[in-house]
């Protein structure tokens, strides 16, 4: 798979600079991390969940979590294990299909075990379990339940733990919180692909909800647990993990106070007026800033609950010419005794040795996203990867 690969060839060749890169349930696990890109939410008892997943992947849809906790009903969680492992087999039987990275998010430990073993063959289809509420006291269980069916089955699975608790949220016990977390996901490494945040979560413990016009980072005390995970979490100096930002719950807005996010200029620029006027309909101006905030505060991917949500967070993580230049100069191996350099877009400094880590991140995210063309911008991105 790879990111845009549902757009023609001819298409990519004329957006991308360098084109996103080839990957699968096989890479390692630096490129699945940065690849995960918009990863799409599915309750578990959907019936037809195989036909369901086929369809998203053939939109670009790359990684997809089918969930088994707070999307279904909890009298509903026996009746969506057993569809699971009946959808499993249907794709499994379904030679070539191209299918996205599968996670199944528990809500218990003992699944862990009990959904590989049921799956059978079929396993392989599998990338990894999500992980809720996740503390040091409750996570160490789910991981030690995903080893043992990694030893098991003899299949590699990955954990994504979701940070989402009260204790993590509290200023009393916060640090305390984060610290613990770090034990567990630290003595665990080699199979943490990435940390989600469960914005939503944190938001209901004050009442809060954001309206479609504010971002996360409007709510100050959601924006707070962000910054002091990505602080102890998100570090670039080998200790860190990938991050993913939180979810945006909207997709279509009847009325709006603020005037929409999204500039005019661009879209002038690419002729796509319409497009705009769609995505300020479907609330996608507030959901491209949160993006965009998302990756300025260290974050990459998002939790996506709606299929419209894929395409925007894809675009965005698209590196641009200007950055991919100024990253690919700094990391020259002539540079490596440091210095400082102008860009060659002549419109900021470059300084090597602080600069690095940024350019390293950026890429990889090349890597898997793609660089585009000088000429090309999001807008472009946005409107070659709407079906029709």
């Amino acid at each position: 798979m790879r990111h845009f690969g549902h757009i023609a060839p001819e298409v990519r060749q004329r957006l991308f600079h360098q084109e996103p890169c080839e990957f699968g349930t096989d890479s390692p696990a630096r490129v699945l991390s940065a690849a995960l890109g918009a990863t799409l939410y599915s309750p578990a008892t959907r019936p037809r969940l195989a036909d369901d997943i086929v369809k998203q992947a053939g939109l670009g849809v790359v990684s997809m979590v089918l969930c088994l906790e707070d999307s279904i009903d909890d009298a509903d969680v026996v009746a969506g294990e057993e569809n699971l492992v009946r959808q499993f087999a249907d794709l499994a039987g379904r030679d070539g299909a191209d299918l996205p990275l599968l996670f199944v998010r528990v809500r218990t430990p003992e699944q862990i075990p009990d959904l590989v073993q049921r799956l059978g063959a079929s396993v392989r289809l599998l990338s990894g379990f999500v992980m809720p509420k996740f503390t040091e006291e409750r996570g160490i269980p789910f991981l030690e339940a995903l080893s043992s069916a990694e030893t098991a089955s003899g299949h590699r699975l990955f954990a994504m733990p979701v940070l989402e608790s009260p204790e993590l949220l509290y200023r009393e016990s916060r640090v305390e919180s984060l610290e613990g977390i770090a034990r567990a996901v630290d003595k665990y490494r080699d199979r943490v692909l990435a940390l989600r945040l469960g914005v939503t979560d944190f938001c209901s413990s004050y009442g809060l909800r954001r309206a479609p016009d504010m971002t996360a980072y409007d709510v100050h005390v959601v924006a707070s647990v962000i910054s002091d995970v990505v602080n102890l979490l998100g570090r670039a100096d080998g200790t860190g993990f990938t991050v993913t930002g939180p979810v945006w719950e909207y997709f279509r807005v009847p009325e709006r106070m603020f005037k929409p996010m999204l500039r005019t200029s661009p879209f002038l620029e690419g002729q796509a007026v319409e497009l705009r006027e769609k995505l300020i309909e479907h609330a996608m101006d507030g959901l491209l800033r949160e993006i965009s905030l998302d990756q300025a505060n260290g974050l990459l991917g998002k939790t996506c609950i709606h299929p419209s949500h894929v395409l925007p967070v894809h675009a965005l993580s698209v590196v641009s010419h200007e950055e991919f230049g100024d990253a690919a100069d700094i990391l020259r191996p002539e540079r490596g005794g440091g210095g400082v350099l102008r860009s060659a877009y002549t419109n900021k400094m470059n300084e090597v040795k602080p600069h690095r880590a940024w350019a390293e991140r950026t890429m990889l995210r090349a890597e898997v996203f793609g660089v585009a063309r000088e000429d090309v911008s999001f807008v472009d991105l946005l409107a070659a990867g709407i079906p029709g």
